[in-house]
């Protein structure tokens, strides 16, 4: 049997009609050339019948993806299939994607026809389709939900008419992995023509089991698998496809089987269409999320220092991930301080190991979530940290206008003095105050990143503003949190200055001592 499976890409069709605004054609393209670079085989790109926007841009794509191939869906409707393979007519290889229910519960209650009926309208469907392409998909929906003898039966019929590719839905996500593997191994043992079809699945995450579900049917036979980046797609989503193609990859041993996938594009094409399409990634999520491959517990922190193997199965790098995150908490162990302390370039001479860490863990107690600048202030300047704030805000008014100019004026408390600035620019109320506090500081930072959430629900609600700058080729964090956003805003940027002023006078510091160890 092929040991190759083939990656059926589903995010531009199934992923968008999750989403709460569709996709232009621009960011659509933006997309699948994202998908064509990671090496996806097959990109559906849409339901061409379903609308003119979604037509222009199964055609604008068809005419730029040139290594994946184009793949479009339609029902056994002969406008839908005309649509479809008019719509990809500019590509040199294309696939059209005819679905049908066949489990009883679509046919008597949305269909209202019979099996019989089901089968003849499948076939003359495929008939219409080869006229375009000789690679037909055909999904038999609600399958995991149909008879094992009807699905047998159309199987033999579908792949005799000349359907390549033959998908087993798990349209509701009703099935669990025994299940589906019973099935396609029954595909296998009776439908005597299985051999001439690939067997795909399509499975959604209802019951939180598309990836185990398609991992297992990988195991029963099937050699295409279907999903959507991050897992985006209908209710509860799709399958996961970087899971599905890392437990591939990890687990080739149990598995046997491999895809094309180029591996160290998988991160940077999460992260491109979970901006695209304003779906955020939980921090949990597997391979993509945040915390995938972030440490916190000192004893994790220890191992993975000493032999990354201890507690990752997968390289970071082989998605494209150059960094390994280790987080600064009071679950932190000296491991991890004694680590940032050496990325930054000290030796173990230059600070008292057992100092910083008890100083270390009063102030994760109290901040939570500690920085590499956090440790430099608390070995070089004022270990209890009980100092006051360098930068305090005293007053800020802000006046703007839409579509025109906004104006700031703040008040920032420098050490023991007060400094006033004022600021205006066509970018907003915040970046107003930016500016106006940029010109007290004269600090040459770039803000890199600027996130806004809700604390809360009600006019009550807070926002809490984080914020990431580089000064000097370093990142420094900042966090606001207020019921005015302005003011939060205006408070992230000056706790981001604060750790700023800290990290300058550590480096003041560090060079009079070793000006007083070359005397």
């Amino acid at each position: 049997m092929n040991s190759k499976v083939i990656i059926f890409d589903t995010t531009l069709r199934d992923g968008e009609q999750a989403l709460q605004a569709s996709l232009s054609v621009k960011e659509k393209l933006q997309i699948a050339l994202s998908l064509e670079k990671s090496g996806i085989d097959v990109i559906e790109v849409g339901f061409p019948i379903s609308s003119p926007g979604d037509f222009k841009s199964v055609q604008t794509i068809s005419k730029n993806i040139k290594d994946s191939r184009i793949c479009s869906l339609a029902r056994c409707v002969e406008k839908d299939i005309d649509a479809a393979g008019q719509a990809m007519s500019s590509s040199d290889s294309f696939r059209i994607h005819i679905f049908l229910a066949t489990s009883v519960l679509h046919m008597e209650s949305k269909l209202r026809k019979n099996f019989n009926e089901i089968i003849d309208m499948a076939v003359f469907s495929v008939k219409k389709a080869l006229r375009y392409t000789d690679d037909i998909e055909f999904s038999c929906e609600d399958a995991s939900r149909t008879t094992i003898d009807n699905l047998c039966r159309i199987v033999e019929k579908l792949i005799n008419s000349g359907v390549k590719t033959i998908n087993i839905p798990d349209t509701v996500g009703y099935t669990i992995p025994n299940e589906i593997s019973y099935i396609i191994k029954n595909l296998f043992e009776r439908v005597p023509n299985i051999h001439k079809s690939i067997i795909s699945v399509h499975c959604h995450d209802d019951l939180g089991m598309a990836v185990g579900n398609s991992i297992s049917a990988i195991q029963a036979g099937a050699r295409q698998i279907e999903g959507t980046i991050n897992g985006i797609g209908e209710r509860a989503g799709n399958t996961a496809l970087e899971e599905v193609i890392m437990a591939i990859k990890v687990r080739e041993d149990i598995l046997g089987v491999s895809t094309n996938i180029n591996h160290k594009e998988i991160y940077r094409t999460s992260q491109i269409i979970s901006q695209i399409c304003n779906m955020p990634i939980p921090a949990n999520k597997a391979i993509v999320g945040s915390n995938a491959f972030a440490h916190s517990s000192g004893i994790h922190q220890d191992g993975v220092l000493k032999n990354r193997k201890n507690y990752e199965i997968i390289d970071p790098s082989t998605i494209g991930l150059k960094e390994v995150k280790l987080n600064l908490t009071s679950r932190s162990g000296r491991a991890a301080v004694k680590y940032y302390m050496d990325e930054m370039g000290y030796t173990s001479s230059d600070y008292n190991i057992d100092e910083l860490y008890t100083a270390f863990l009063k102030l994760a107690d109290k901040k939570g979530q500690v920085f590499d600048y956090d440790l430099e202030a608390l070995a070089f300047i004022n270990k209890q940290q009980d100092q006051p704030e360098y930068f305090s805000l005293k007053f800020f008014s802000v006046q703007s206008i839409s579509n025109g100019l906004s104006t700031a004026s703040v008040k920032l408390l420098c050490g023991k003095e007060i400094h006033t600035e004022s600021s205006t620019t066509s970018n907003g109320p915040v970046d107003a105050i930016y500016q106006a506090l940029n010109r007290i500081t004269h600090f040459p930072i770039i803000l890199q990143k600027f996130q806004l959430v809700a604390k809360g629900k009600g006019k009550d609600a807070l926002g809490q503003v984080d914020i990431l700058v580089e000064y000097e080729k370093r990142k420094f964090h900042g966090i606001g949190l207020a019921t005015d956003i302005i003011e939060s805003s205006a408070q992230a940027m000056v706790n981001v200055l604060n750790n700023i002023w800290k990290a300058r006078e550590v480096n003041k510091k560090l060079k009079i001592l070793k000006h007083f160890k070359k005397k």
